[in-house]
């Protein structure tokens, strides 16, 4: 089949089937002789699988590593156990971004908790502090600072 039928039957461009081919990955491409692509059959399938393990969060590299050059001949141990890893890898991400989510409701908790007689700078001093759970100085400003800050700085409206 020539690689407009490809992209058809795999949803995916021609330039990304070309992709494919050029990292590797898809070894079963033979040329006619005025230089168009030919695929097989099973070129679909290969590419489903590219399409579905990168959706999963392989990498190409890990992708190459785990195809066989022939789809009869798995090596179902290695397949299974980068399966495991690549479990693994999104069991460790999902703990950051429940730690990352956790303290994102925290922080924005305590900035809402705004006493309504201070201004946004006072209360982004309280905050931090709480947060480092230490006093933070309260920062000072020479005239040169003034001047680097810009009109347009100074114009915020305090929240």
């Amino acid at each position: 089949m020539n690689i407009g039928e490809l992209a058809k039957r795999t949803g995916l461009t021609n330039s990304r089937i070309r992709f494919y081919e050029s990292a590797g990955l898809l070894k079963t491409v033979e040329r006619r002789p005025n230089g168009y692509r030919t695929y097989p059959p099973e070129a679909v399938l290969v590419l489903d699988l590219i399409a579905t393990a990168q959706k999963a969060g392989f990498s190409l590299d890990e992708i190459r590593t785990l195809l066989p050059p022939d789809l009869g001949q798995w090596d179902h141990d290695a397949l299974i156990e980068a399966l495991r890893r690549k479990v693994s890898d999104i069991e460790a991400l999902q703990m950051r971004l429940r730690q990352s989510k956790a303290q994102l409701v925290a922080l924005i908790k305590e900035i809402e908790a705004k006493p309504g007689d201070i201004d946004c700078a006072a209360n982004a001093r309280r905050v931090l502090s709480h947060i480092l759970g230490k006093e933070t100085e309260k920062p000072t400003m020479a005239a040169s600072d003034v001047k680097l800050l810009g009109k347009a700085s100074r114009r915020r409206v305090a929240g």
